[in-house]
Order: structure tokens, then sequence, then C-alpha cells
């Protein structure tokens, strides 16, 4: 399963991306689905099985535009996205 961190800021998901490297977490910036609803454009995309790992990377900057973490899934051909708690 794939989980998308969501930030309204491309900065933010840029820096967020980088420093889940710097932590050894594989994650990549893409651009972010019209599903998201949000106007930067910009997501950090990574597997589910590092998502605790990446909570954590997450409370050590302040990305005040963090929207939230997102399953994302396709469900007959359609891009599904499910926040994640």
């Amino acid at each position: 399963m794939t989980v998308l961190a969501v930030f309204r800021s491309r900065a933010h998901s840029l820096d967020y991306a980088e420093r889940l490297y710097k932590y050894g977490v594989a994650a990549t910036t893409v651009s972010a689905p019209k599903e998201a609803r949000i106007g930067c454009g910009l997501c950090v995309r990574f597997d589910a099985r590092v998502l605790p790992r990446a909570k954590a990377v997450l409370k050590t900057g302040r990305y005040t535009s963090f929207k939230g973490f997102y399953k994302m899934d396709f469900i007959g051909g359609n891009l599904s996205l499910t926040p994640v708690q």
C-alpha cells in the first residue's frame, strides 16, 4: 500500500521528502492527485510500512502546511484517497 503526505506548500513537500531521505526512508516527491484537493501540486509518496517512521520525522519539522497522510488505492480503475490516522 502507498501513502501520500499532503502539504499545502511546495517548499514543505520538498523539505519533508529530503528529511525523510536523511532519516533513511525511501520516498519520492510526486504531483498531487486532484483528489487531494490541494493547490501546491506536490506531495510525498512512500510505502505504508514506513508510516510510523514518517510520522516521527514529520514531528521534527515545523510543517504548518501539512494537510495529512492519505492511503492511496485504485478501486475499479479510479484513484481513492483515504485519510490515515
